[in-house]
């Protein structure tokens, strides 16, 4: 998978433990540290082109959703419009969205919205009052993909339904999108997995039995390694690190 990195602007600021379906409203790395303490990095960085559209809002915003997230309390999140959604491509990204009055808010991509227009947001209702009044519906906003800022190391779920002889994993709490997910049993040879409309990678012979070593390569093109139990299905395990 080939990102587009047009530009990047910032400088990234490592903070050591500080811990840290849609409807329109228009009307490891290789540390050797098995518990590695948390971390929060937060960024100005960003990538890619910047978009422009409609931003709507959703009352039923919850985290869930086309990205196949949980629930979260968390208000900065949006749906991306299919066109930009690309098939999962950008699920758990970050947008820095700028609204008509210049107010800015950063939120993380959680669902898709099929009866968006390209360039469009659906955003929770909070998030959308921080650009201008719900009163308001639809509003002219431009944004940008970004780093996210992140807290404690990557993650990586298991789908339910995972076994080791059909395999579907998912990163989460990553900085950037994964562009590539490998995983391998003796080190050396490595089979990459497919992105799914999902949004989890997925090879359909399994990792097998016991544990399995996996790489993931960030959109900004750095990797981290990680090495994963057994599969079993649901299951959430950190990893080591997290991309800088």
């Amino acid at each position: 998978m080939i990102w587009a990195r047009l530009g990047q602007l910032g400088a990234v600021v490592a903070l050591g433990a500080l811990g840290a379906a849609c409807s329109s409203s228009d009307a490891g790395g290789k540390a050797t540290d098995t518990s590695p303490p948390p971390t929060t990095v937060l960024t100005t960085e960003n990538f890619g082109m910047q978009h422009s559209g409609d931003g709507t809002f959703y009352a039923t915003a919850d985290g869930s959703g086309a990205c196949g997230y949980d629930k979260t309390a968390d208000v900065h999140i949006a749906a991306l419009n299919s066109t930009d959604w690309a098939d999962s491509a950008w699920c758990g990204a970050c947008a820095d969205v700028t609204g008509p009055n210049g107010n800015l808010v950063r939120v993380r991509i959680v669902d898709e919205c099929p009866d968006c227009t390209p360039g469009q947001l659906d955003l929770h209702p909070d998030a959308f009052a921080e650009l201008a009044p719900q009163t308001e519906g639809r509003i002219k906003i431009s944004w940008t993909f970004v780093a996210c800022d992140a807290v404690g190391p990557v993650k990586y779920k298991f789908k339910d339904g995972s076994n080791p002889y059909w395999t579907a994993v998912q990163v989460r709490n990553s900085r950037y999108p994964i562009s590539k997910f490998e995983s391998s049993k003796d080190g050396s040879t490595w089979k990459e997995l497919q992105l799914q409309k999902f949004a989890y990678f997925l090879t359909d012979t399994g990792f097998g039995p016991g544990t399995t070593q996996v790489r993931i390569t960030a959109e900004n093109g750095t990797t981290l390694s990680d090495t994963l139990p057994e599969v079993q299905a649901s299951l959430e395990v950190p990893g080591q690190a997290q991309f800088q």
